[in-house]
């Protein structure tokens, strides 16, 4: 090979980075209608310090790949990158460096664009956003304050503004305030006091899925505290989120993960009245024919009825026991531990027997699930029957396993818990509600019937989801829109006056008294109206880090536009996202939060489709080498030695030690950068190597030589075009021009399915079967386009040469004719059976007729030695695929019977 023929990669990519960036080659121009469209769309990042390692850019590259393809197929297609810019690293970063949070966040994301431009990935850079620009979270805090002042219509099934909210004339003539408590019970946005799990070390609190064993993910300590918070009402939508999953193109585990967190559940709602008061104790139960088995109560720590349900001898115990439970996280609470409590001293009356059962306070009730009170029937529920086993409660069955159980009779006794199907025992007490032997389901429907009549309890539909926790006492987040007067009321911040800027502040440590660092800011948190002179101040929490995310997806599609967070009309032409690919771990929070916002939107008449995304990829983990010990404790790379007899040893214990995978981590010291190996192999080497690994969606383990392999089929592919570039031959040969009509009908269908790894097995495929072969000039063209999506930096430089003018992307795909495939057959291979099983193979002509077919097999079998003589022709059955045509198999009946 000449040095002018040699492949070299990093000059190569150096030059068409360069070209890409200059001449803005990916930028996507706004729809014409009748243009068809793809909107493909990557989970965007947040830009943490350290940069991408090669994990990160599995689903990047695949998103790249499908983009660069539908272009060249004609479609319009949106592929924007942009950054999840707000959030708590960077201030925590801010505490201990004084570094302004928008300084480190934006010298993050010139490393993060750096390294997907070192990768080939073809963002438009014109339509970049970031969720800490104001001039982006501009448009958050409008949807914020539309979603604020909105409410949900039950009758209509959808939001409507609040400002269409009837009042009731007697609200009305109690003043504004209780005007304003009426529009507050119904909001989609609303304050309220409530348990929240607090993070002094932070400052600020954290959702429930952010705490982990009673820490946050940093491992500071985490109680829970009542605080006056901002909550949005997603639970309104939860009927229509568990619905519209099915017709979304998802990963059934991704559907299924939000079905069992939204929590469906039919029941009925019924209260105890409180012995001695006029206290009544209201529960949830899906279960109501076990009423009868109810021995005591048991109702959360948080529960507003507490302080009055705890008598005077048994307050200290009470108190105490809340401190405890204030430490521990929901999981903590309700995972598969002893369950703890303290009794209250009151007691309730069982609605069906009339008889008193303790009220305990127990902290594996939680609050914000079902009412915060539970009615314990430790016959018929595991976690109720440790806990009556525990203080000495009675067991009272109220289901009978069967004759069949061997645990009846102690199930019957109260000495084993029964959770099975089962029927019916007597009615309690004699109150014919049901007769004993009836299904429980029967019973179930009877006793709701009574508990109805009685007015003490109704059928309702319950959930599990609880309304979102909004606000954050942070500084680095989107400023809530909204103004406390000091007359009692609040307004959000008129539209014409967003965005709301952060201001500038001295120190980002928390305040130590529930407020954010804004509100040391005491100009911007002090405010007054010009028109009246009332004066009012500033909402100082912030936003979630998932505000952003919420619609970041809508931005894109219009993200210069000044008047409108979207226009209307290419809110439409770019419909729903097309293809959104991203990690499985946000299964129940960005993508539960951003189908709520669409939603709400879409009532709204703000958006024009009922979903944000229509199909979702989840790409599998990429993990890299580690070490493990006889203990199972994972130890760093750089501990590790390899010796000669293939085993490793653990340097500073001498240990022998086990290879495994493990995730990349900084700890681990295995992190792999992608500069590193584009810098050893290009990054068409890498993108090749990390794509042939699996499909998307499977885990793959990391091992820099082998891209080496990648590199070594590159250099082949350079080779074969660049020789055949130099010498085309006239016309293509029928093998070449057979296999040009396979790659690209494989390659075509490969992508169209996100089967990538098999894309490229066809490109190789391709050149096993051409290589050394003389081609045209027409079919190395094809073939450069088909592998552009593959490898950008070397499908240029190759349509370059070739004589184009670039870039390839403005090619066009090549199309391919099936027929052609189907014509050039000369032979087909028919399986032949006898009485059903195999028993040979036949050669024929792909248009046999079955008369042919029918001679030829039993032919075949004659020659195996089989007596064919005699044979009936009419059930020697010939089997033809529907599409072609052609035989596929033929059964001859048994012979010799």
């Amino acid at each position: 090979m000449t040095e002018q023929t040699a492949y070299e990669f990093n000059a190569l990519e150096t030059k068409w980075r360069a070209y890409w960036q200059q001449n803005r080659t990916m930028k996507t121009p706004d729809p014409k209608p009748g243009d068809k469209t793809f909107y493909v769309l990557d989970m965007f990042p947040y830009p943490s310090g350290a940069g991408l390692h090669v994990g990160h850019p599995v689903g990047y590259l695949s998103t790249d790949i499908v983009a660069r393809y539908k272009r060249m197929a004609g479609y319009k297609v949106l592929h924007p990158m942009g950054w999840d810019s707000f959030g708590l690293p960077a201030e925590r970063y801010a505490m201990k460096t004084g570094v302004h949070p928008e300084v480190s966040t934006q010298a993050n994301i010139a490393n993060y664009k750096r390294q997907m431009d070192l990768l080939g990935l073809g963002y438009d850079w014109d339509r970049e956003i970031q969720t800490s620009s104001p001039d982006y979270y501009h448009w958050t805090q409008f949807i914020f304050t539309r979603l604020y002042n909105a409410f949900y219509d039950a009758d209509d099934d959808k939001a409507r503004p609040i400002s269409e909210l009837p009042i009731p004339s007697e609200v009305e003539a109690a003043g504004k305030l209780a005007v304003q408590d009426y529009q507050d019970a119904r909001r989609l946005v609303y304050y309220e006091t409530a348990p929240v799990n607090w993070c002094a070390e932070l400052g600020t609190i954290l959702a429930n899925e952010e705490v982990f064993d009673g820490k946050s993910e940093q491992g500071y300590e985490v109680i829970r505290v009542p605080l006056k918070q901002v909550k949005m009402r997603i639970t309104a939508y939860a009927e229509r989120l568990i619905s519209d999953l099915d017709a979304l193109d998802w990963p059934e585990g991704i559907k299924d993960s939000q079905r069992n967190w939204i929590g469906r559940s039919e029941g009925v709602q019924l209260r105890f009245k409180v012995q001695g008061s006029d206290l009544e104790v209201e529960t949830f139960t899906t279960r109501v024919d076990t009423l009868g088995g109810v021995t005591f109560l048991a109702v959360a720590p948080e529960h507003e009825l507490l302080d009055a349900l705890t008598t005077d001898d048994q307050k200290a115990a009470v108190t105490a026991y809340r401190d405890e439970a204030a430490r521990k996280s929901d999981l903590d609470r309700t995972k598969d531990a002893e369950k703890t409590g303290a009794p209250t001293g009151s007691y309730a009356i069982n609605p069906v027997t009339g008889r008193a059962v303790p009220i305990f306070v127990a902290d594996y009730v939680l609050p914000d699930y079902g009412t915060g009170a539970v009615m314990g029937v430790p016959a018929h529920d595991e976690r109720d029957f440790a806990f009556a086993n525990t203080y000495g409660l009675d067991i009272v069955p109220v289901i009978d396993p069967g004759a069949d159980a061997p645990e009846r009779e102690a199930v019957l006794a109260g000495q084993k818990c029964w959770t099975d199907d089962g029927v019916m025992l007597a009615a309690p007490d004699d109150s014919g509600l049901y007769q004993a032997g009836v299904r429980w389901r029967d019973a179930r429907e009877a006793v709701a019937d009574h508990l109805e009549a009685q007015g003490v309890g109704q059928r309702v539909i319950s959930y599990n989801l609880r309304d979102w926790i909004f606000a954050r006492q942070r500084y680095w987040g989107e400023p809530i829109p909204i103004i406390h007067w000091e007359d009692g009321t609040r307004t959000t911040v008129p539209e014409d006056q967003l965005p709301l800027a952060l201001p500038h502040i001295d120190t980002y440590k928390p305040t130590g008294h529930g407020e954010s660092p804004l509100a040391r800011a005491e100009d911007w948190v002090e405010v007054t109206d010009p028109e009246t002179g009332m004066k009012g101040r500033r909402d100082t929490n912030t936003m979630p880090q998932w505000a952003g995310s919420c619609w970041y997806y809508l931005r894109f599609k219009d993200p210069k536009n000044a008047s409108a967070m979207v226009d209307p009309d290419l809110e439409k032409a770019w419909g729903m996202v097309d293809l959104y690919v991203g990690g499985a771990e946000h299964a129940t929070l960005h993508l539960l939060y951003a189908r709520f916002w669409h939603k709400v939107l879409f009532d709204l008449g703000l958006v024009s489709t009922k979903e944000p995304f229509q199909k979702l990829v989840n790409q599998g983990l990429l993990t890299s080498h580690a070490f493990k010990n006889a203990r199972g404790i994972i130890l760093p790379v750089d501990e590790v030695v390899e010796r000669e007899d293939g085993t490793f040893v653990h340097e500073p214990s001498g240990n022998v030690v086990e290879r495994v995978g493990a995730k990349m981590s900084k700890s681990l010291h295995n992190v792999v950068t992608p500069d590193d190996v584009v810098e050893r192999f290009g990054a068409d080497a890498f993108r090749v190597h990390m794509m042939f690994m699996g499909p998307v969606e499977a885990m793959r383990e990391w091992e820099t030589e082998k891209v080496s392999s990648a590199l070594k089929f590159l250099r082949r592919v350079w080779r074969f075009a660049t020789e055949g570039l130099a010498n085309p031959s006239s016309e293509a040969s029928k093998p070449v021009s057979l296999a040009l009509t396979k790659l690209v009908l494989a390659v075509t269908e490969d992508l169209d399915n996100l089967r990538l790894n098999t894309g490229i097995a066809e490109l190789m495929k391709f050149l096993n079967a051409v290589e050394g072969q003389p081609v045209s000039k027409a079919v190395l063209d094809q073939f450069i386009t088909v592998l552009a999506p593959f490898v950008p930096f070397m499908a240029e430089e190759l349509w370059e040469k070739a004589g184009h003018n670039p870039s390839v992307f403005d090619a066009q795909w090549p199309t391919a004719n099936e027929a052609d495939l189907d014509a050039a057959i000369e032979e087909i291979e028919v399986v032949v059976q006898e009485g059903g099983k195999r028993r040979a193979t036949i050669t024929l002509d792909p248009d046999a007729d079955d008369q042919t077919v029918r001679d030829a097999s039993l032919a075949r079998l004659a020659e195996m030695g089989k007596p064919i003589d005699g044979v009936d022709m009419n059930r020697v059955i010939v089997v033809r695929d529907k599409k072609s045509g052609r035989v596929k198999l033929v059964n001859v009946p048994k012979l010799g019977e």
